[in-house]
């Protein structure tokens, strides 16, 4: 039987330690391609039922002075969500609630030839409905793309994958269904900037940040979390929109004062201002989800395709 290496268990906790998270517990798992990977639960001292999932490879060593500053940051960042209502749950520019599961990390080599690196996982339609719609995605990463990457290691890719998959919800290349093949998310260099040196996965203006900031806790916090605060500062979020944080929490104070949510540092809650505009973010809800799906071509129907 596999054990888990003790420095590696070591240097996990004391980075959870510094994130403000304790470690809950370790196992070896191996995952579907057969690679053998440690899985972790982590959570907030003060509340072990909400738990953070990190599975990292076997033999992967973090404890380098490249490697242990952006995992200590992921891990901080995590702890925040953690006291979200629903920590695993985000929503899309177009206004789509959504929760990520069932993530293999690592990246495993593509088995079909192509130079790429493979994570599988899958996302639910995160309305508060019972309908079972989700993806099941199988995100692609080139080897160029790579290069960018610290380690091809959940802490260090986690946020990209996540938002190149809202990316392509937004692009309306990804269907929900009740049942399905997976379906390819390319993670490419189009999602790199070389003369600024970072990811940019969408151009927003104001308008459109403040959208997505009241669907955010719309759905996250009045929906989906009976109004309890979601973590608004998060630089996952703003890599996703190409803005800043402070440009995030700015907006924040500013819908505060009139009156859509309640702010409590980094964290807003919905009001009963913001939950009177259900039909509102409902009607955004199906828009964005009719846009997803396939539309027949009506002309085809009537015998006129030009073949």
């Amino acid at each position: 039987m596999t054990t888990v290496k003790s420095s590696l268990v070591e240097s996990l906790t004391k980075a959870a330690k510094v994130a403000g998270l304790v470690v809950l517990s370790n196992r070896v798992s191996t995952n579907p391609q057969g690679y053998t990977t440690i899985i972790f639960e982590l959570a907030l001292p003060t509340d072990s039922n909400r738990k953070l999932l990190l599975q990292l490879s076997e033999h992967f060593d973090f404890d380098k002075p490249e490697l242990l500053p952006e995992l200590t940051g992921h891990l901080a960042s995590q702890a925040k969500r953690l006291r979200n209502p629903r920590p695993e749950c985000s929503v899309t520019l177009g206004g789509l609630p959504v929760a990520f599961d069932e993530f293999e990390w690592p990246f495993h080599t593509s088995t079909s030839g192509a130079d790429t690196h493979i994570v599988h996982g899958k996302i639910h339609l995160a309305d508060g409905g019972a309908h079972n719609l989700h993806a099941k995605i199988s995100a692609s990463v080139t080897l160029t793309f790579a290069d960018f990457v610290p380690a091809m290691e959940q802490p260090y890719a986690e946020s990209f994958i996540y938002n190149a998959i809202r990316k392509t919800v937004d692009y309306g290349q990804l269907e929900f269904v009740k049942s399905g093949n997976r379906q390819p998310v390319p993670v490419t260099t189009r999602y790199w900037s070389r003369w600024q040196n970072k990811f940019v996965f969408t151009e927003t203006t104001d308008e459109e940040r403040l959208a997505y900031l009241l669907s955010k806790v719309y759905w996250l916090s009045g929906v989906l979390g009976e109004s309890k605060p979601v973590w608004i500062a998060d630089p996952r979020d703003a890599q996703y929109l190409n803005t800043s944080i402070e440009d995030l929490l700015r907006m924040a104070g500013n819908e505060a004062a009139e009156g859509l949510i309640a702010l409590d540092g980094e964290y807003a809650s919905a009001t009963p201002k913001l939950m009177a505009k259900k039909a509102e973010y409902e009607a955004r809800l199906e828009a964005a989800l009719n846009f997803t799906k396939p539309q027949f071509n009506e002309s085809m129907r009537a015998g006129n395709a030009n073949m």
